[in-house]
């Protein structure tokens, strides 16, 4: 082992485990961010009538996008605060435990758009027809991969954030098995719309909790 190497990882375990409290504190805007784009987004999505499942995949892929572009603005802000290098050591960890699982979703719903943008079949089995409602099953997988990844970056800040990831997998695992048991029958809405309120709550409502969460106890329990 190059001892060079093992100094460095040693340092910058060290000093995630010294920032914890730094990192919460930055977390907490970044939860809440992340949390109003969803509701907002499952909203927008409802609002606008996007009911087709191209339709649906592209939009959300979209929202994902402005949520990671927001977060990142907001860390680069927080660095330039506390003139810190943006692309610090400890950064550089998160990103690369977050960056597997993150990625695997995101191109997943690439695959996705690109099967659910060709011509529609006839009579296609359930899943594969053009209609939001039908695609329970993506936001759940979404949630997979995105529990993961906070769940690996938990590791290396807050073992709250550790928490939500299980919450995050758990979800998802809770829906897998709701949409192999029932048909989804007696929604309360469209099916299309219920599947928008779905990517709201996983990805709005988690995330706007935990936010406040954070925000609501930093001085009472700065290293949870």
């Amino acid at each position: 082992m190059n001892p060079k190497w093992a100094e460095e990882n040693l340092q910058t375990i060290r000093t995630l485990m010294e920032r914890s409290a730094l990192y919460r504190r930055a977390l907490a805007p970044i939860m809440i961010w992340a949390g109003l784009v969803g509701i907002a987004a499952a909203a927008a999505g409802c609002w606008l009538k996007i009911e087709s499942g191209a339709g649906f995949i592209a939009y959300w892929l979209t929202v994902a996008l402005a949520g990671v572009a927001g977060a990142f603005l907001l860390v680069r802000r927080q660095a330039l605060q506390s003139t810190e290098p943006f692309w610090s050591p400890p950064t550089r960890r998160v990103a690369q435990a977050v960056f597997p699982a993150l990625s695997a979703g995101f191109l997943l719903g690439i695959l996705c758009l690109f099967v659910w943008s060709e011509a529609p079949v006839a009579d296609p089995p359930t899943g594969m027809s053009d209609n939001a409602g039908e695609l329970f099953w993506l936001p759940a997988i979404w949630a997979l991969f995105y529990g993961c990844a906070i769940h690996a970056a938990g590791f290396f800040t807050l073992r709250g954030l550790r928490l939500l990831g299980g919450l995050f997998i758990l979800s998802g695992i809770a829906v897998l098995a709701w949409v192999i048991f029932s048909h989804h029958q007696d929604f309360p809405m469209a099916a299309w719309q219920a599947s928008h309120w779905l990517m709201g709550s996983l990805f709005g409502f988690l995330q706007l909790a935990y936010g406040a969460y954070l925000y609501l106890t930093e001085q009472k329990n700065p290293v949870a």
